[in-house]
């Protein structure tokens, strides 16, 4: 997939975040000499092509005081997992939440959730509600706690 120069030069100028103002994409149009319909139409075109996979924001959750996060992880019966994963997702304590293949034997989930929360015992009681949610779908289930903050970086072109 062949960038050109105004794509690159795009990327190159998002590729740290969207800057923190009221209008981002007018800001970045200002900064490229483009116009902000030409932005959002080249970001969606670009997405629409697989070069940007999505954009959206990336909170640190521990500057918010989110110190316990947990990635839960479901075994769901696989006829009601998609319903049940937008269920999920849709809950205002979940990050992001999606459909994986399971790894059997040693891995039968297939449903996970990232909850997040101030304390472990907060956490352990919004796994419950996304327990009692799943309800009969429900097979097992488990939480990985995070121990530490990962880099979290977006698309990056070679040499930049």
């Amino acid at each position: 997939m062949m960038l050109d120069q105004t794509d690159r030069r795009l990327i190159t100028a998002t590729q740290a975040g969207l800057p923190l103002v009221d209008q981002p994409y007018a800001q970045i149009a200002r900064d490229l000499d483009l116009s902000e319909a030409q932005v959002t139409h080249r970001l969606a075109a670009m997405q629409a092509r697989g070069i940007i996979r999505r954009i959206a924001i990336a909170p640190n959750h521990y500057a918010l005081g989110m110190t316990a996060n947990g990635m839960s992880v479901w075994d769901v019966d696989d006829a009601h997992a998609s319903a049940l994963g937008q269920q999920v997702g849709a809950l205002d304590f979940v990050t992001h939440c999606y459909l994986r293949p399971r790894a059997r034997p040693m891995w039968p989930y297939n449903l996970f959730a990232m909850l997040h929360g101030t304390t472990r015992a907060e956490v352990e009681e919004k796994r419950a509600q996304v327990r009692a949610l799943l309800g009969p779908a429900l097979r097992a289930d488990d939480i990985l706690y995070s121990t530490r903050i990962l880099k979290k970086t977006g698309l990056r072109l070679k040499g930049d």
